[in-house]
């Protein structure tokens, strides 16, 4: 029987949140026809280019960004799309960035039936031979509900890792299901949070905050205040920061369960940067998360 982990996704993720103080959390998304000229050159040829030119792309944005975030957010649909060579490029990527002393959060929004989930479980969060898990961390769908869930958590308790479960999305369409109204007067996804703090209130680790967080959208800032009460222990991951329209101030109130209790992710806003002007790339990605990191430790009021 595997050993239960004794450093828990949550602490690992406190300790760095300190040290490096910044809660921002920078999204890898590459695509190919926002890509630097540079880059660009035979990447159209095929996959194989592609998948290369995504690898050096995002390995440069690492080095840009590395001191100022605490982890970064590869999408891993940009890198599946492009077959074997995408997944070697994600796997280059993720080490990369570890050696670069990051935290991984592979952001896929997995989940499915049980024997799936344990599939997705052992892909993303379990050790691979000799080799660390590829992530640190993973997005998950609880709409399939609890028996769903349970293989990620089952990660969660014996490799110490940590999983961000969907709750109040930051796209246009999220109110489609997330806010119909229970016969209880709760929204949808107040009752998924619920659920999500019952599934992590045995995974808290020895800073107070549990592997088993959530994702609640930075565009709705009024959800993110009712998502920290029903959460109190769990750490929020905060999309729609930059080129969705929210702003540091917008999620303020999602830090009162600590420094570490919400992380605030930007993709293109920074990745892209240099498209707003003349610098290089890696230097207009790492000016943009150092601005970000400095505004959001200031709105979160540590």
């Amino acid at each position: 029987m595997a050993a239960v982990a004794t450093s828990t996704f949550a602490d690992r993720l406190a300790e760095a949140v300190e040290r490096k103080r910044s809660q921002l959390v920078v999204g890898l998304d590459p695509r190919l026809d926002l890509l630097p000229v540079e880059l660009r050159g035979d990447a159209g040829l095929g996959r194989a280019e592609a998948a290369h030119a995504y690898a050096r792309f995002s390995c440069g944005i690492v080095d840009a960004v590395a001191p100022y975030v605490v982890a970064v957010k590869p999408q891993l649909a940009f890198f599946e799309a492009l077959g074997a060579d995408g997944i070697a490029a994600l796997e280059r990527v993720c080490g990369y960035a570890r050696s670069a002393g990051l935290l991984v959060l592979a952001d896929g929004k997995r989940g499915d039936i049980g024997s799936t989930a344990r599939a997705y479980a052992a892909a993303y969060l379990e050790p691979r031979d000799e080799a660390p898990p590829l992530a640190d961390a993973l997005t998950v769908n609880p709409y399939l509900g609890a028996d769903s869930v349970e293989p990620f958590l089952q990660a969660c308790r014996l490799h110490g890792a940590g999983i961000f479960c969907l709750v109040r999305t930051s796209n246009a369409g999220a109110g489609d299901v997330q806010e119909l109204t229970l016969s209880d007067g709760r929204r949808v996804w107040q009752h998924v949070a619920a659920l999500v703090a019952d599934w992590g209130a045995d995974l808290v680790g020895e800073r107070g905050l549990s592997s088993v967080g959530a994702v609640v959208g930075a565009t709705a800032p009024r959800a993110v205040a009712e998502a920290r009460k029903l959460l109190p222990r769990g750490v929020l991951l905060l999309p729609g920061v930059g080129a969705q329209g929210a702003g540091p101030a917008d999620v303020a109130r999602a830090f009162t369960s600590g420094p570490a209790s919400a992380l605030v992710t930007a993709s293109r806003s920074v990745i892209f940067a240099y498209r707003g002007g003349n610098e290089d790339w890696r230097a207009a990605a790492g000016a943009e998360a150092a601005r970000l990191r400095a505004e959001v430790w200031s709105a979160s009021g540590w």
